[in-house]
Order: structure tokens, then sequence, then C-alpha cells
């Protein structure tokens, strides 16, 4: 039988990232549709921050692999307008880019706030409501080379995408005194949960847990708890438990091996997130994607900006390289997604310092990590 992604990455940290995927693909050929062969077009959004310098590593290194992938580019796109005043929607071109090319890469959009705008939403989360990007996938697995508490790590986080706390509904009531709406729909809570025992099922995960804080609210996060539970019964191979959402932080950093898919509503799955990609390396190694009907948007799992970053060559392009090889599998393009994930996990287990960038103990930068990527893939 293949193995999944998962399984794949946790044979990697012992036999090395190559040997594994060439092990896989011994005997297994990818049949494609006739045209596959002819480039897609994908949009790519370079971003605020480090995103230019991460997604230049994408393009350079689908460059070098040859990947029939052509770029529709909009460099100039940030989350602020020149004059620093924070971008208050997504440009109807590049909505209609990413819907008409169904695929897009994007490095996050900084969106600054102050006194006179605090209730301006992120850009990023405008786009995803745009789109209806209902569902947000992270992946933190255990790195081969990485010095970490834990081992053997291999979690996915699955977060609903558009509603919640980030539904953007705030009002001062009287001076003094503000009121937040958080708003879980059943419909949505629905299809999260649908999404996440599919993604089980289809890589051949075993369990899925449903994080919630519905001891304290009982109607919201009760709702979002209905729909996983009514999710369930049609997956009874798969196993499925409920935790409360402080309990989870606290599991996740003593005992994160217990978890295996993570089903979550908006707020909480951000911080899951950032707590796997922490016991992971951090921000720069996780992969992600933003998934809806008939378009994704792929990106770092935990979405940080890294503005302290950008411009002095210490940012790690892993997470963002490793968002394009699930861009790669979402589009069918199997094999160029093998070859990168390989080339990627390959540097890790070589364990070169002077290749390595600083956030994952080397000294190097990510023009010489991008350049050992591509060599890899010889």
């Amino acid at each position: 039988m293949i193995k999944s992604f998962g399984d794949v990455m946790k044979s990697s940290i012992t036999t090395g990232a190559a040997a594994a995927f060439a092990s896989q693909s011994r005997g297994v050929a990818y049949l494609h549709s006739p045209g596959d062969a002819f480039s897609r077009m994908v949009t790519l959004i370079p971003g605020d921050g480090i995103g230019p310098e991460v997604t230049k590593s994408v393009v350079d290194v689908f460059h070098a692999m040859q990947a029939p992938i052509t770029w529709e580019r909009f460099d100039n796109l940030s989350g602020s307008l020149p004059d620093k005043s924070p971008r208050l929607s997504v440009p109807p071109e590049v909505l209609a880019s990413i819907k008409r090319n169904g695929a897009c890469l994007k490095g996050t959009l900084f969106t600054p706030l102050g006194k006179k705008n605090t209730n301006t939403q992120s850009i990023n989360v405008q786009m995803r409501k745009d789109l209806d990007l209902h569902v947000n996938v992270c992946h933190g697995f255990s790195f081969p080379g990485i010095p970490l508490r834990f081992n053997d790590l291999d979690i996915v986080v699955i977060r609903e995408n558009t509603e919640g706390e980030y539904s953007g509904l705030e009002h001062e009531v009287v001076d003094g005194v503000v009121e937040s709406l958080k708003v879980i729909t059943f419909e949505k809570s629905l299809r999260t949960a649908q999404y996440a025992f599919e993604f089980a099922f289809l890589n051949h995960r075993r369990k899925v847990t449903a994080i919630h804080k519905a001891n304290i609210m009982k109607q919201a996060d009760g709702m979002f708890l209905k729909a996983c539970r009514q999710v369930s019964e049609k997956y009874p191979e798969i196993k499925y438990e409920e935790m409360i959402v402080d309990n989870t932080c606290m599991q996740l950093v003593s005992r994160p091996g217990q978890f295996d898919v993570m089903v979550t509503p908006n707020l909480y799955g951000n911080l899951v997130s950032n707590v796997v990609a922490g016991l992971c390396g951090g921000m720069g190694v996780c992969p992600g994607g933003n998934v809806g009907n008939g378009v994704a948007v792929f990106e770092q799992g935990a979405r940080h900006v890294g503005r302290d970053l950008a411009g002095k060559g210490l940012s790690n392009p892993t997470a963002m390289l490793l968002s394009s090889a699930m861009m790669l599998r979402h589009m069918k393009l199997n094999s160029f997604a093998d070859r990168l994930t390989g080339a990627v996990l390959d540097v890790y287990h070589a364990g070169n310092k002077d290749v390595l960038t600083p956030d994952v103990g080397g000294h190097g930068t990510h023009f010489k990590f991008t350049e050992a990527v591509i060599r890899n893939l010889e």
C-alpha cells in the first residue's frame, strides 16, 4: 500500500528523504490525463515581510525542476497602501485571478493597526472570506536534523477559516464597553468537520480530535461539537475524541504524540497551529493551505509576516516550499511534489549548518538553503 504523506515524513527521519521517496515510488506510476504536461497558471502573491524572499525560493526551485507552472504575479499587493494606511479590500483583479486559476501561492500580507483603525480587518482574513476559503490546514511534523524536545511528531490542524471570533462584528456599546460577537453556524461547522474526516480517511489517519470550549460557550462551541459528532458517525473506523482548548495547549507541550488530526473553530485553530509549529521548529517549517470550493490558496502554516527578518537573508523558505508541494499535489502533479519534498528533507537530513537557517540551528541563509534544495533535485 502506498504510504501516506505523514508516514513518508516519519520514515525520512531515519532513512533519508530521497531514499524514502524513491522506495515509495518504485513500482508506482502516476497515470495522467492527456494535456497534464502543459503549463498551468497559478496566482502568485509574494506579500509583505519575508514573503518576497521565500516565494522567490519557490519560483527558483520550480524553474530548476521544470514544473509545468506559469506564475500570474501580483508583486505590488500589500496589506497597506503607499501612505501606510491599511488596505481595506482585496483588489478585484486579484480575486478574479485566483478564481480563474484555481490555485494561489501567497506570502502573508501585513495590515497595520493603530489608534485610528483598530476596527480594520486583516486583508488576509478578508481574502479568505471573499473566496470562501472555509478550511485552513497546517501540517506540523518532526524534521531530521532539528533538535526538538519531541521527535516523531506528525500533527495536522484543520481549522474553520471564515467565522467565529474572526467575524469582525465589534462595536462600542457605551463609552468604555466593547461588545465583540462570536458567530458559529452549523453549516460552516459541518463542512469543516466533513473536511477533517475526509482528510483523515484519505490520508490513512486514525484519530480526529475536536478542540472546543463548550464547557463555557455551551451554545456556540456546542454547535461545533454537534457537527463534529454527526460527521464522526459516518467514519466508525476513525477514533473520535473531544478536548477543551486550554487542556489541549497543555497536552501539546507535554504529550503531543497523542494527536493526529485536530479539527477546530477559527480562533482555537490559530492558537493550536502556532503551538504545533513551535514544537516542530517554528514558523519557518510548517506548510499550510486554505481550501474552498474550486479554489485553494497555499501559504505558511503559521502565518507570520516576519518583518523583522525581511532583507537580511535569514528567512527560512522551508514552509513555503512544502506549501508549494502541497499545491502541486492538490493540482495532481504528484511526481513534482515528491521530488520537491524529498529535496527539502534531504537538506535537513544532511544537517549542514552552513546551509540551514538560524531558526533551526544553522548559520546559513535562505539563498544557500534554496541552492541546496536545487542540488538535491538532480
